[in-house]
């Protein structure tokens, strides 16, 4: 009997591509997505893979989506084996431009989603001896201008699983996070910022953010990896046979994530960042 895995996330980039590797190494997979009309390129990826998936829908937010889903998954298959949390949205801005709610919205997305999940799948992962995988980001890692929200959301989403991993290593649940640098993918795009209007708007942030912007749309254009290449490094969370709790899915992301580690005071990665605006 072929291995369970659910992953959320699914309608683009690295979850699509993910979905489509973990069937196409023979796990049954339950590709999971909060709008299911938004599943046409995950079909059709599948169809061009020669894989089936088992499309669902699954709202990260929303907790009777979460438990209904897993019960169903659960129920039809048998048992689940892993779980790979990937379900997130992008968000720039910063404190003084933006609400308090506007930041709550991006921790209920990219960090209480995560939780949410994760609570539901324990059991059956405990029954299962099972694998739980996280995408976060280097920017769970290394804090980024006007990714406040954001980076906060991943920084909550590194240290909750990695104060969890031994936990749950305890009763056999394998636990790690996945750490992508830039990925070309619709993600970018789902940022859901018209970036004229945001420069427009920041007022005495402006040129900074425009700085911001056009660092990051050219380093987007130029080293970005693809979700395919991203996808490998998820695959490799759940195949390897004594996962790493920290795995970086690039060079780049690793000397990024390097870096931040290896700077006890914080003043290598201050030099850098504030680069990126200057």
């Amino acid at each position: 009997m072929s291995k369970v895995v659910l992953i959320t996330g699914t309608s683009s980039g690295i979850g699509l591509s993910a979905a489509v590797a973990a069937a196409r190494a023979g796990f049954t997979t339950v590709a999971t997505l909060r709008d299911p009309q938004r599943a046409d390129a995950l079909r059709k990826a599948a169809e061009e893979a020669g894989v089936q998936l088992d499309i669902r829908r699954l709202d990260v937010t929303d907790a009777a989506s979460v438990a209904e889903c897993i019960a169903g998954v659960v129920a039809d298959h048998g048992r689940l084996d892993a779980v790979v949390n990937n379900a997130g949205a992008g968000h720039v801005g910063t404190l003084e431009n933006e609400s308090v709610d506007d930041v709550r919205q991006v921790m209920e997305v990219n960090f209480f989603g995560v939780v949410q999940v994760s609570k539901a799948a324990l059991p059956h992962l405990r029954a299962s001896g099972g694998r739980l995988v996280t995408v976060t980001s280097v920017g769970g890692v290394v804090g980024q201008p006007f990714n406040e929200a954001y980076c906060a959301a991943k920084f909550a989403v590194e240290g909750f699983m990695e104060s969890l991993a031994p936990v749950a290593a305890s009763v056999g649940v394998s636990v790690s996070v996945v750490e992508p640098g830039a990925v070309a993918s619709e993600f970018v795009a789902n940022v859901g910022v018209d970036l004229a209007e945001a420069i427009a708007s920041a007022g005495a942030y402006a040129p900074a953010l425009e700085a911001y912007l056009g660092r990051t749309r050219a380093m987007f254009a130029s080293a970005a990896q693809s979700s395919d290449e991203a996808a490998d490094t998820v695959l490799a969370a759940l195949t390897a046979e004594r996962p790493a709790f920290r795995l970086q899915t690039s060079d780049a992301a690793r000397g990024f994530v390097g870096a931040k580690l290896a700077d006890l005071d914080g003043s290598a990665v201050q030099a850098f960042t504030g680069g990126w605006i200057a």
